[in-house]
């Protein structure tokens, strides 16, 4: 288990889900390098030292404070021009998969047909995150480009003793890489998954990451490793092409925000699920439940998580290829309808009818007053299994996330982007930042920004107790998963389905850094995994 206790730093901080990624960061700091450094710093060392959440075949989300704006990074990828629904199902030839409980959204957009697959080629899209760490540094880093590989690079050339959560992950993945053989070859040990405090090398991911440092991520679209990613997928059954990689470009976009009992929540637009978490937190906006028991709190809470994931679920796609109504979504007048809908017993959530108009997370602080919101991951564990032999690396199977229902905005297509559901978080007070945070886990991110939240703003917690506080996760229908600790509240009188679930990665885990009033931060490390919060 994780701290007990925040940290408190008078210059800079850096959380993330794995120590080693945490000290990359603060040495980034300690270099003289921005929020920006040490966030690229500490995402490229996850690549590394957690890879069953993230890898360099995954995509990245980012949210940055400049010291006087924020400013949001959307580095998810395409579809390959060669997927189409068509292509899909015919690859599946009637044998339908069934969605499961890793698909977040795709479970609630399924067609007819099913579901996209999740293993193998055809879940496979662009790697935004390569270019999303070569884009932040860009427009916000200070020490060259290369020097945030340092660390990622070492340990993966002379390896790193694994840490406990992180092993127990990748011993459940291994069940799963046993019918990949390149995964097999490069991810495991003999066969099984390395132990916690076992040593663990990946030679050919440093000489990848070398690769991409030297080049400015051009090596990984334009280069040695696209033209690798190219022959491997013509020659075994892959849709991705050289072409494919050259033409991704990440995009800059503005933060969504919605105000909370007196707070400004912070979410990027689709097609990351962020939106979920804004609805929920807009109809709890309306609500005052200060003194009201446990039970009706968090009954509250679930009821308007549902109807925010019964929206998402129905609007959230790639807005470069079809309108996604947010605006319409966040007014307070849906807002309110929303909320007239909720009653003193469990519902069945849909969506509303509008008045028209796997992964890692972390966070960094600089002494300049710029902060950091960062997630990326390859989805589903290792994501889709497929490793590139020579370059240490798998890709991720986003693609997972499209729909094949047709008439479904979220429907699979040729260079569209899936519903995401990995999401940064970023939290201000009339125009003052008070800091970035995020919990990772698919379905559970947006339930986990709502609840650090609530913990923050009305239960006046500091970073580390909000993330320690006992969570919920609402699976489908009336399922509701609690950990021991909120057994007892009594959310079965409501009509929910409790399951008790003693396993803490069902419930995701976080980070958070607030700015202080007088200066400096304090932060907070989930609990549930093997992160810290480090600073100086």
């Amino acid at each position: 288990m994780g701290p007990e206790t925040p940290l408190y730093a008078p210059h800079g901080a850096v959380a993330t889900s794995q120590p080693l990624a945490a000290s990359a960061g603060l040495a980034a700091l300690r270099r003289g390098g921005t929020a920006v450094d040490a966030a690229v710093a500490a995402a490229i060392t996850l690549t590394v030292v957690q890879p069953g959440s993230n890898d360099i075949g995954g995509d990245l989300f980012a949210i940055v404070w400049d010291g006087q704006r924020l400013h949001g990074l959307n580095a998810s990828g395409r579809a390959p021009a060669a997927l189409t629904r068509e292509a899909v199902l015919v690859a599946l030839d009637g044998q339908v998969e069934q969605p499961s409980p890793a698909h977040g959204g795709a479970q609630a957009v399924a067609g007819p047909e099913g579901v996209m697959p999740t293993r193998g080629w055809l879940p496979v899209t662009v790697p935004g995150a390569p270019a999303g760490w070569r884009d932040l540094h860009a427009r916000f880093g200070a020490l060259p480009f290369e020097d945030l590989f340092t660390d990622a690079i070492r340990y993966a050339e002379e390896g790193y003793p694994v840490s406990p959560a992180v092993a127990r992950q990748w011993a459940r993945a291994a069940v799963i890489g046993a019918g990949f053989p390149e995964w097999t070859r490069v991810f495991t040990v003999d066969g099984r998954a390395p132990a916690a405090g076992e040593r663990w090398r990946n030679p050919d991911a440093a000489r990848c990451l070398r690769l991409i440092a030297e080049s400015g991520a051009e090596a990984f679209y334009r280069g040695e490793i696209a033209a690798a990613l190219d022959e491997l997928s013509a020659r075994t059954g892959g849709l991705i092409t050289a072409a494919d990689l050259a033409a991704h470009e990440n995009t800059w976009v503005e933060p969504l925000a919605v105000s909370y009992h007196g707070y400004q929540v912070w979410e990027l637009p689709p097609n990351g699920q962020g939106l979920a978490a804004l609805l929920a937190l807009n109809i709890l906006d309306g609500v005052d439940l200060t003194g009201a028991p446990v039970e009706d709190r968090l009954h509250w809470q679930i009821e308007a998580m549902k109807l925010g994931f019964a929206d998402a679920h129905a609007h959230v796609a790639d807005p470069d290829r079809v309108p996604v109504p947010v605006e319409s979504l966040l007014r307070a007048e849906y807002a309110a309808q929303r909320r007239g809908e909720i009653s003193d017993r469990a519902a069945i959530p849909a969506p509303g009818e509008m008045v028209r108009g796997g992964t890692v997370y972390l966070c960094t602080a600089d002494s300049a007053g710029m902060m950091v919101s960062l997630i990326q991951s390859n989805y589903m564990g290792f994501g889709s299994y497929v490793v590139l032999p020579g370059y240490g690396f798998g890709l991720q199977n986003r693609g997972a996330g499209f729909s094949l229902d047709p008439n479904h905005p979220n429907v699979v297509a040729p260079g569209k982007r899936p519903y995401h559901t990995i999401i940064p978080g970023f939290l201000t007070r009339d125009g003052v930042p008070i800091g970035p945070f995020g919990v990772m886990g698919g379905h559970m991110q947006p339930q986990g920004h709502l609840q650090v939240v609530t913990s923050t703003v009305d239960g006046g917690l500091d970073p580390q107790a909000a993330l320690a506080a006992p969570r919920w996760y609402w699976h489908t229908g009336l399922d509701v998963r609690v950990e021991p600790a909120l057994a007892e509240v009594g959310l079965a009188r409501r009509g929910h389905q409790v399951t008790v679930v003693d396993d803490p990665a069902a419930f995701g885990y976080g980070q958070a850094i607030w700015h202080l009033p007088d200066g400096g931060y304090i932060a907070g490390s989930d609990p549930r995994a093997d992160g810290c919060a480090v600073g100086y």
